[in-house]
């Protein structure tokens, strides 16, 4: 299922992670691990910030998702299922509105 992914980073800890050189490593790890569709990056809510699309194959894949962001950059996780125009097109149709 199409997710998205936002990673909301402690600054403390992403200020450290960042002055030990870690950040770009978690975040590489973290990208050959989820082969994202999509990630962004930017500020929300004044902190830093990941916005990254991915696929979660299966529900028990959520621990290995979301612990490194937690563990290492005591980040807010928020996971939301979400859909392209062409998911939302078949899904109306299916609805019997398309």
């Amino acid at each position: 299922m199409r997710m998205l992914l936002t990673v909301q980073m402690d600054t403390d800890k992403s200020n450290k992670a960042i002055t030990d050189n870690e950040l770009a490593g978690i975040m590489q790890s973290a990208m050959e691990r989820l082969q994202p569709e999509a990630a962004y990056f930017g500020a929300k809510e004044g902190q830093r910030t990941g916005f990254i699309v991915f696929d979660l194959k299966e529900p028990s894949d959520i621990p290995s998702v979301a612990e490194p962001f937690f563990m290492k950059l005591g980040a807010k996780v928020t996971l939301i299922p979400v859909m392209n125009l062409d998911d939302v097109r078949s899904g109306l149709a299916k609805a019997g509105h398309g």
